[in-house]
């Protein structure tokens, strides 16, 4: 089976299933195929969850050599799982926390998506959330980054 074939299969299988994102490693080669959920505001105050067409990502602009890497700070709360990271429950609600939010161990955080389960994620420390590393609604991998709280 060509490299083609089994991403098309992939998709294939990924509508079938309803699954936003899979893996898979196969004689050394390492494909994943994932879709994001694209939210609309529908009159009337609803939303609606429409599965969005994969795109592929602009390369990324070169970073300058004084940037600290977000992942190396004291105060980084990076993503237990892989899924999808919303900053609210629901996409009307209010984002449970903001830059200069101060937060309490056990606060919540944000919400990772994860195999139709949605997750609550707590504050790990005591302090004031000074970046928010992560765009809400979109995928997250398993230790990155998503918050600096000092």
């Amino acid at each position: 089976m060509s490299e083609q074939d089994l991403i098309r299969e992939l998709a294939k299988l990924l509508d079938e299933t309803g699954l936003t994102e899979i893996e898979v490693e196969r004689e050394g080669l390492r494909v994943r195929v994932a879709r994001q959920a694209v939210t609309h505001v529908i009159a009337g105050g609803g939303a609606s969850h429409v599965p969005a067409i994969p795109s592929v990502a602009p390369a990324p602009a070169a970073i300058p050599l004084d940037v600290v890497d977000p992942a190396k700070h004291p105060g980084v709360v990076t993503s237990p799982m892989v899924g999808t990271a919303y900053r609210a429950s629901e996409p009307t609600a209010k984002p449970f926390v903001d830059i200069g939010s101060m937060v309490k161990v056990g606060d919540p955080l944000l919400i990772i998506e994860a195999m139709k389960t949605m997750n609550q994620i707590p504050s790990p420390r005591v302090g004031k959330v000074t970046q928010i590393l992560f765009e809400d609604g979109h995928p997250v991998e398993y230790g990155e980054p998503l918050m600096i709280i000092e």
